[in-house]
């Protein structure tokens, strides 16, 4: 097997979705500690640990502690080289969320343990769907009351249609909560460190036999419930079907505690065993296989202004198939024009780094000079190649096409438009959290100003720009 294809196996894509306040990016933190990417891990409000998360790096998400935008990280993790999408989960910047999972290969799923499944989760749910993408389970805040995790499993099969299949099992909930049991290992991962979650935490292992030990480590009432529980699972539970968990019928799922790392690092170790490498893409007249060794891509999302000292875009690309090379000359399929990529970016949220080469899977930035728009293809000279319409709602992934993405309209159109969205020196933009998408004259320098929008119809925010020459 080449060299490339043997990094293309290695490689993890996937998506971390929710409704808002679930725990999806304290989540994302956990998983950057355990693997390595992170020392010491921070927290969504800031508060507690002293420390921001790491994917919420705007000052507004810092402030308001949501996800407002979506972050890359990438980070190896005993041999896979993992690539994860953190989402908002806000409605008012789904928009930003539907893109980012037309670029994943799975998806985690976070649902609050006390409130169960919620209407965005849904929404999120339904797309990954219809893309026939593998979905994972993390049932999260089990360190504070909540359901049974037998109405927690049923609300999944009767409302999402699937099959669940509990790859650990709680062990008391609340102020009880001792641990999960690991049903794969037949093992009891006991807890009892408290240390508000910056650090991992170290598992105290049991079988489930040894009673002596339980009834010290768990209590008597919880052993006994526990041994019950295993019981009823393994006689009338699921069976579990690695094919049907890629085919997206069958959802494994893991409780636990994000915040306070119970569970997570089997969790994590468990999802990339059963998730699978790059998937392939349909473009308009064929199916690209990730692992030809011919390049392609397609921009999923513009982001501005991630560099405050610069004010730059940064155009993010998922590459579908084979090796890209720095400095070397690949097509823009909707501009019809050769190009060459300088300065390609490996993504940790904020923080960047020139590499040489990516692979299939990979998720890379480049510097956007204004010629990108959300949905084009790039990829080598000679491929038949154009990937489908990036959705801008869910209800447009139903119909989704291969229609141009859209552009800012002309200068002669910008009479409709608000004077507190246009600026003399600069032709329209349609920049907000809402799509990203900015056309500006060649020599502007541009200013972001948070503003309330007031032509939305919810509460969310638009961002209001001001340009002026350079």
């Amino acid at each position: 097997m080449p060299d490339y294809k043997k990094e293309i196996e290695r490689r993890r894509t996937f998506a971390i979705i929710s409704h808002p306040d679930a725990g999806k990016t304290t989540l994302t933190e956990k998983l950057l500690l355990y693997g390595g990417a992170i020392q010491l891990a921070g927290s969504v409000k800031g508060k507690a640990t002293a420390r921001h998360a790491v994917s919420d790096w705007m000052e507004l998400e810092k402030q308001r502690g949501i996800s407002i935008t979506s972050s890359v990280m990438q980070f190896e993790y005993e041999g896979y080289c993992i690539n994860i999408l953190d989402t908002p989960g806000h409605q008012d910047f789904s928009e930003d969320t539907y893109r980012t999972l037309m670029a994943a290969d799975s998806a985690v799923m976070v649902i609050d343990a006390a409130k169960g499944i919620e209407p965005q989760t849904r929404k999120l749910f339904k797309i990954c769907a219809m893309r026939h993408i593998p979905i994972f389970t993390f049932i999260n805040k089990l360190d504070r009351e909540a359901r049974s995790p037998y109405d927690l499993m049923q609300e999944l099969e009767t409302e999402f249609g699937i099959g669940t299949y509990p790859m650990n099992w709680p062990i008391g909930c609340g102020q009880d909560f001792k641990g999960v049991y690991d049903r794969e290992r037949r093992e009891i991962l006991a807890f009892n460190e408290f240390h508000r979650g910056q650090n991992k935490i170290r598992a105290i292992e049991c079988r489930l036999d040894e009673t002596e030990k339980l009834d010290e480590l768990i209590g008597h009432r919880l052993r006994e419930q526990l041994a019950d529980d295993i019981e009823l699972l393994d006689g009338a539970g699921y069976e579990f079907d690695i094919d049907e968990v890629r085919k997206g019928k069958l959802s494994p799922v893991f409780f636990g505690s994000a915040l306070n790392n119970f569970g997570v690092e089997p969790f994590l170790e468990s999802f990339l065993r059963m998730t699978m490498p790059p998937l392939p893409r349909i473009s308009e007249d064929d199916i690209v296989d990730p692992m030809d060794a011919r390049f392609s891509a397609f921009v999923f999302k513009i982001q501005a202004n991630m560099n405050k000292a610069h004010r730059d875009r940064i155009a993010f690309m998922r590459i579908c198939s084979g090796r890209f090379e720095r400095d070397k000359e690949y097509y823009h399929v909707q501009a019809g024009k050769p190009l060459r990529l300088a300065q390609p970016q490996q993504l940790m949220a904020q923080d960047r780094a020139i590499i040489d080469e990516a692979y299939a899977g990979d998720i890379i930035g480049v510097f956007d000079p204004g010629i990108f728009s959300i949905g084009d293809t790039i990829c080598e000279k000679g491929m038949n190649v154009r990937f489908e319409g990036i959705p801008r709602s869910a209800s447009s992934l139903k119909r989704a096409s291969c229609r141009s993405p859209r552009r800012a309209p002309s200068r002669s159109s910008t009479s409709r438009i608000p004077a507190w969205r246009r600026s003399s020196s600069a032709s329209w933009a349609c920049c907000s959290l809402r799509c990203w998408n900015i056309a500006c004259a060649p020599s502007t320098a541009w200013r972001y100003a948070a503003a309330p929008c007031p032509m939305s119809l919810s509460a969310g925010w638009r961002m209001r720009i001001s340009a002026s020459p350079i």
